[in-house]
């Protein structure tokens, strides 16, 4: 299989490892934020025992440096009927660095793949697929995932029951 080197992913860890000196007071506002990005800074000083101007600093420096991307409101999937979830391991025909590209740049478009990840191992991707109901999946599958050149295999596996699903890091 064919690794494909992704120089803004670099760049990033690179900018990242400049920010690698992360004091137990950095990890606690992150913390903060992974539990409650709505918090302003003077809340956040307040729970960490630092007064406010430090606290933006350290705040914007880890946004500026890659280390916080972004801020995000995570939603009920059920509550928007988005009520299934979908595992979908892909495995494409051969490996050639155009056919992965091409399978990356049509994924990403998809608004039903909320997840893609190229993995090594039985498969070469592995997509988390939200949708509707069944008939909405059957339809993505067939109009969407199977039209796309190269694509050898899909196996789905459904999501029964959520046991957990975290977005926060352990900082400790």
């Amino acid at each position: 299989m064919c690794r494909i080197i992704n120089f803004k992913a670099l760049l990033i860890m690179f900018e990242i490892k400049k920010y690698s000196t992360m004091d137990t007071i950095d990890k606690k506002i992150l913390t903060i934020l992974q539990g409650n990005a709505k918090l302003g800074t003077k809340e956040i000083a307040n729970q960490i025992g630092l007064s406010i101007t430090p606290t933006y600093e350290r705040i914007k420096k880890m946004e500026s440096t890659g280390l916080i991307e972004k801020y995000v409101a995570i939603l009920n999937g059920s509550a928007i009927e988005k009520n299934i979830t979908v595992f979908c391991q892909i495995s494409l025909s051969h490996h050639k660095k155009e056919l992965i590209e091409k399978f990356k740049e049509a994924i990403v478009i998809l608004p039903e793949v909320m997840g893609c990840f190229h993995v090594a191992g039985n498969s070469d991707f592995l997509l988390k697929v939200v949708v509707e109901d069944m008939n909405a999946f059957q339809q993505f599958a067939i109009e969407k995932l199977t039209s796309f050149e190269g694509v050898s295999n899909i196996q789905s596996s459904f999501v029964i029951e959520e046991i957990k699903n975290d977005t926060a890091y352990n900082l400790v």
